[in-house]
C-alpha cells in the first residue's frame, strides 16, 4: 500500500514539488492525488504537509517534520565501490561523485553535495548493491 492524500488536503503543492518519483499530481488549492503504482514510501510527501492530509502505508495521518530532522545519506567511503547508481537515482540531483585528486586517482566516491536540496527519501540508499549508504539525522556545525 502506498501513501495518500485526504480530503483535507489545501493544495499547497508542497508534496508534489518535493516528491522524488513525480508520483503526486494536483493543481494549486485543489485536493492533489499520489498515484499508488509511482509511490516508493518514502514520506516526504508527509514530512511537508502543513495540513496533516497524507496518510501512510498504514493509513495513519502523518506529521509535518522540521528540515533539520529529515535523515540525510551518509557513505561508507571505505567499502563504497563508486558505481555511482546513488547519484543516478537521487531526483534532485544532490549527490556527485567526488574529483580525481590525480589523473588516473581511483579514490573518487559520491558525497552528499547539497544538503538543502536532499529530501531524505532513501532511494540512493535503497538502490546501493552494496548497501553503504545509511540515513541518519544531518549533523550541523
Amino acid at each position: 500500500m502506498s501513501y495518500s492524500i485526504t480530503e483535507s488536503c489545501i493544495g499547497c503543492g508542497l508534496c508534489k514539488k518535493s516528491c522524488p518519483v513525480f508520483a503526486i499530481k494536483g493543481e494549486p488549492k485543489q485536493l492533489h492525488q499520489i498515484n499508488s503504482k509511482r509511490c516508493v514510501d518514502c514520506g516526504v510527501c508527509g514530512n511537508v504537509c502543513p495540513a496533516k492530509s497524507v496518510l501512510n502505508s498504514q493509513g495513519e495521518v502523518t506529521t509535518k517534520l522540521p528540515k533539520d530532522l529529515w535523515l540525510k545519506p551518509f557513505i561508507n567511503r571505505t567499502h563504497c565501490s563508486a558505481c555511482g547508481i546513488c547519484i543516478d537515482i537521487c531526483g534532485f540531483d544532490c549527490l556527485e561523485m567526488s574529483k580525481p585528486s590525480f589523473k588516473g586517482d581511483l579514490e573518487v566516491r559520491p558525497f552528499l553535495a547539497d544538503e538543502s536540496e536532499c529530501v531524505g527519501c532513501r532511494l540512493c540508499a535503497e538502490a546501493c548493491p552494496l548497501q553503504v549508504i545509511s540515513m541518519r539525522k544531518a549533523v550541523t556545525a
